[in-house]
């Protein structure tokens, strides 16, 4: 079934931001109703003189409410995916989110799970069965969508009536992996038949793979009379069935391009010496590299294969004895600058196809010679480990994701810079913004926002594109943690809302993300009291200092929301790269400190906590900021700090100053003078974005 769009009428418009009734009970906000009153009357006349593209002239009431979300109907989908499975002996049948190089972000060839489920987040894993005891024309079965906290509403938006949704993290809600092997012992006690759970080998990790076949240990010693097994299923079957329902999208052969080393801060030659050396340190032999972004980084080469993420369909493996250092990947891709390249660094070259026939050819040798591998088994895929004869070590981080977690200088001062950018950009839109939509009183919808966002960015040297899709949210939709709007439903923007914006850009110096919220007119106290609590927490890490070779988590972050019996459901931190991925590890803060991967000085992390009144508002501050030394010492013991590179304002009218303390004024009002002697300079003196930056970065009293 093709993507299907249900128009709601206006009488069923409950709780839409555009619906001129809603606006009209909004305090100040009658004006809109009154200026979409201009154009059903004056429809025949032609629009007025002076009239701008966008403007609410060119909007046709009756057209503002469109459904909230596209809806897939997977019945047919299901029904083909069950007739293959049968053909395939499978009772459970598992589509993971992820490519074959386990990315978080994957190219369209690669949404089988978004296509299967029409579940498009970027996390989770889909799990179908067939009832391996039904001899009907049509094979029935369960289906379950596994997610985290960031999608449960959006995965609510879009599932149909065939999955079940597993809210994972929630309590009494079982991991996909156990509820998939729980359906296959069920199969199995009912069939008295050996029931196979089935996965395209590529596409899972190992780590994943050794989790599930535990699990299926541990229920079959639960359960008498089960027999349950894994298997790969090589031929992956949603590409079998995906040509039946829509034209699937193609392999990208983007160009690849040479990272200069002016931004890049190191040479080939010297990265690949200390991943030798580092392999060699683990006592194995040679490594293999399949992580895109790691790729990317130690050949200082970039790629567009992913959207918004600088990186190219490849892998490597580095025979560390021989200190050769081989790339598969498309030779289309190529020019004669990258050729050039490869041959300088001593890179050899061979087609991305011939990756697995050369593993498994080494990996005999490496056998006989009692070689070994270094892996790491959470981003080797489940493929590469059954392809090896020989053994493997595992390692997390591998020594690549390691060295470039850690920012070089170079890389640290481009990301000052790229912040810079952006944060001169971020204040000329929500300055436009404000104008717009308070003062003009235009109805601007979230993604015309965002399209302005994206003009203001564009303007800056050495923009590539951004680095995520923008969440631009207003009111209610601010609450859905990952939300993406689009032009089949997209909300004007409400003055009277709070409207939060999740944004970055990729440009040649680095890589950013900034989160920030606004009010255009008077705020509830709870609105400011939240943000303020949220706030506080930004500031609280953001101004922490810590000894080195300590784990830490972010309940700093959190602690002046839990005094208050709040909490947000996602992360504080994650990794960012050097103009590579958004979200990079091994790095990151959550409720749990990770002993395994420290902070340390270099390490550039996000600092983004949250809350959320779902179907009210959302709120999110996230800055991007950098480990360095803080010059302390204690008992032999260095202490590490953060410096913030984000350069925009907070939101003034959203701050209770009654809740701060001393120091927390002084850490916004010095953030804040920063702000301004960096960017003041930008702006002509009196123009709307330098008023708007001068209001906005005043000092607190």
């Amino acid at each position: 079934m093709s993507v299907a769009q249900r128009r709601v009428s206006r009488a069923e418009c409950a709780n839409c931001t555009c619906s001129p009734g809603l606006l009209s009970r909004n305090r100040r906000l009658s004006t809109f109703a009154k200026r979409i009153s201009i154009k059903r009357f004056n429809s025949q006349l032609g629009s007025p003189k002076g009239s701008r593209k966008g403007s609410v002239y060119t909007i046709d009431a009756a057209s503002l409410c469109v459904p909230e979300v596209k809806e897939v109907n997977t019945s047919l989908r299901l029904e083909k995916l069950r007739k293959l499975m049968t053909e395939n002996d499978l009772g459970v049948y598992v589509v993971p989110s992820e490519d074959q190089h386990q990315s978080e972000y994957v190219a369209p060839v690669d949404q089988k799970r978004a296509f299967i489920s029409g579940f498009s987040g970027s996390a989770g894993v889909a799990v179908v069965t067939r009832d391996v005891n039904s001899f009907g024309e049509i094979p029935e079965g369960s289906a379950a969508l596994a997610t985290d906290g960031r999608y449960f509403t959006q995965a609510v938006n879009e599932l149909d009536f065939n999955w079940t949704l597993l809210r994972q993290g929630q309590k009494d809600v079982p991991s996909w992996e156990l509820w998939a092997v729980q359906q296959a012992v069920q199969l199995s006690v009912d069939s008295g038949k050996l029931v196979k759970i089935g996965v395209d080998p590529k596409l899972i990790s190992f780590l994943s793979f050794d989790k599930i076949t535990k699990t299926i240990d541990e229920e079959a010693k639960k359960t008498k009379g089960s027999n349950v097994e894994l298997v790969p299923v090589k031929k992956n079957l949603i590409d079998a069935i995906w040509p039946d329902f829509e034209e699937v999208p193609q392999v990208p052969e983007n160009i690849i391009k040479v990272l200069d080393q002016k931004y890049a801060g190191e040479d080939v030659k010297s990265k690949v010496a200390k991943v030798i050396e580092a392999v060699k340190e683990s006592s194995c032999d040679g490594i293999v590299i399949s992580a895109l972004d790691e790729i990317a980084w130690l050949l200082n080469l970039r790629g567009s294969d992913i959207q918004y993420n600088p990186v190219f369909y490849s892998y490597v493996i580095i025979d560390a004895d021989d200190k050769n250092v081989t790339l598969y990947s498309n030779n289309k891709k190529f020019d004669t600058p990258v050729s050039l390249h490869l041959e300088k660094n001593n890179i050899k070259l061979r087609p991305y196809e011939a990756f697995w026939d050369d593993l498994s050819a080494l990996s005999k040798k490496f056998k006989e010679s009692k070689k070994q591998f270094l892996l790491n088994d959470s981003s080797a895929s489940w493929e590469i480990v059954r392809t090896l004869d020989c053994e493997h070590v595992s390692v997390s981080p591998t020594p690549v994701e390691d060295l470039k977690a850690v920012k070089n200088q170079t890389e640290l001062e481009g990301a000052k810079k790229a912040h810079l950018k952006d944060g001169r950009a971020l204040c000329k839109f929500f300055a436009w913004l404000e104008e717009e939509v308070s003062n003009k009183v235009e109805l601007i919808n979230e993604i015309e926002a965002d399209k302005k966002l994206f003009e203001f960015r564009s303007q800056e040297e050495n923009f590539i594109g951004l680095s995520f899709d923008t969440i631009s949210a207003s009111g209610a939709n601010g609450a859905i943690i990952h939300y993406k709007p689009s032009k089949e439903s997209c909300a004007i923007i409400d003055p009277s809302k709070i409207y939060l914006n999740d944004s970055g850009a990729q440009y040649l110096d680095g890589t950013t993300d900034t989160t920030r919220c606004v009010h255009f007119g008077n705020p509830t106290q709870e609105e400011i009291d939240n943000y303020t609590l949220v706030l506080k927490g930004n500031i609280g890490l953001g101004s922490l200092k810590f000894p080195e070779k300590t784990p830490i988590n972010d309940t700093v972050a959190r602690q002046y929301l839990w005094k208050n019996g709040k909490d947000f459901g996602h992360g504080t931190s994650h990794g960012i790269g050097a103009y590579l991925n958004v979200h990079e590890g091994p790095i990151g803060l959550g409720p749990r400190a990770n002993p395994k991967n420290l902070l340390k000085p270099g390490h550039l992390i996000s600092n983004e906590p949250g809350y959320y009144e779902e179907g009210e508002y959302g709120i999110r501050i996230e800055n991007v900021m950098f480990v360095k030394p803080s010059g302390l010492e204690y008992n032999g013991k260095k202490f590490n700090e953060f410096e913030t590179v984000t350069r925009v304002p907070f939101c003034r009218r959203l701050i209770n100053q009654n809740l701060l303390t001393k120091d927390e004024k002084k850490w916004i009002n010095d953030y804040h003078a920063t702000v301004w002697k960096e960017l003041s300079d930008s702006f002509i003196k009196n123009t709307i974005e330098w008023a708007w930056l001068k209001r906005e970065t005043a000092p607190l009293k």
